[in-house]
């Protein structure tokens, strides 16, 4: 005999399975609805009532490298979310370390302030930073937005990786401690090797968050410098906004980050819940 389910259990079962195939629909239609309009031409993009049916077209993309060099904002984009995400662990790798195992008392004080920083708006720091840019010389360069992504994801990478050091047993430190390890060599052969998931996790989710990051590369960079964001932001004119060009353009953005994320969710969903569950 097949096994069925019971009924008592059949509404709420089918309830649950209709409101959570509802909210993905809700949920993925913009981005559908963004792969449809990719492939219509300018004058389907606006047709009233909306086109499900047409015959697609390649010509946005086309014209998006042509017209806008999309390989030079990919190599931006590539470099800045790279290159901040590999400074950042340089850095709050052994901030972090510091803090889980060789505690004080403004310990926790500083962990505080640095999540706190995230809760202010990037424009509030706009003025001053534009500024030392540009004082700097380094308005429209990779270097500058390396720096900022890097500073701007810290505080998240510090406490990822608190949190994640925090899960190493201390009987493992203090048995390399009686083994003649100095700090370096504990952090280098024994911290590490047991938080690689971590930093990986911390690195990933960092570089996904850099990549996304459009409001201080459209304020610090244009042509030379600008990554996928100003490039998107670039299909907008006075004349309005060309839905079909800027669907290619926000699509061919969107598309190696969404495939990187796709392969890399269980470590990314990994290093959000890191200390949720004890």
């Amino acid at each position: 005999m097949h096994a069925s389910t019971p009924p008592n259990t059949f509404w709420p079962t089918a309830l649950r399975t209709v409101v959570a195939w509802a909210l993905a629909l809700l949920l993925f239609f913009p981005l559908g609805w963004l792969f449809l309009t990719a492939f219509k031409t300018e004058l389907q993009a606006i047709a009233v009532p909306p086109l499900f049916w047409f015959e697609p077209t390649l010509h946005n993309f086309a014209e998006v490298q042509s017209r806008s060099d999309y390989l030079l904002y990919a190599r931006n984009s590539l470099i800045a979310s790279v290159a901040s995400t590999v400074l950042g662990l340089a850095i709050a790798a052994p901030a972090a370390y510091s803090m889980a195992f060789f505690k004080t008392r403004a310990t926790r004080d500083i962990l505080m302030w640095m999540l706190s920083t995230k809760m202010m708006p990037a424009v509030g720091a706009l003025v001053p930073i534009y500024v030392l840019a540009q004082t700097a010389g380094m308005l429209d360069t990779l270097p500058a937005l390396i720096i900022v992504f890097t500073l701007s994801n810290l505080p998240i990478m510090v406490w990822m990786l608190y949190t994640n050091y925090k899960e190493i047993p201390a009987e493992i430190l203090e048995a390399a401690r009686m083994d003649g390890a100095n700090l370096w060599t504990e952090f280098r052969e024994v911290v590490l090797p047991l938080s690689v998931g971590g930093l990986a996790s911390c690195g990933l989710l960092c570089l996904v968050l850099s990549w996304n990051e459009a409001f201080w590369a459209l304020n610090l960079t244009s042509a030379k410098a600008g990554t996928l964001a100003t490039l998107i932001a670039s299909y907008s004119s006075p004349e309005g906004l060309f839905w079909a060009k800027l669907s290619a353009a926000s699509l061919m953005a969107i598309a190696p980050i969404v495939v990187f994320g796709w392969f890399s969710q269980k470590q990314l969903v990994q290093g959000l819940t890191f200390g949720a569950v004890k």
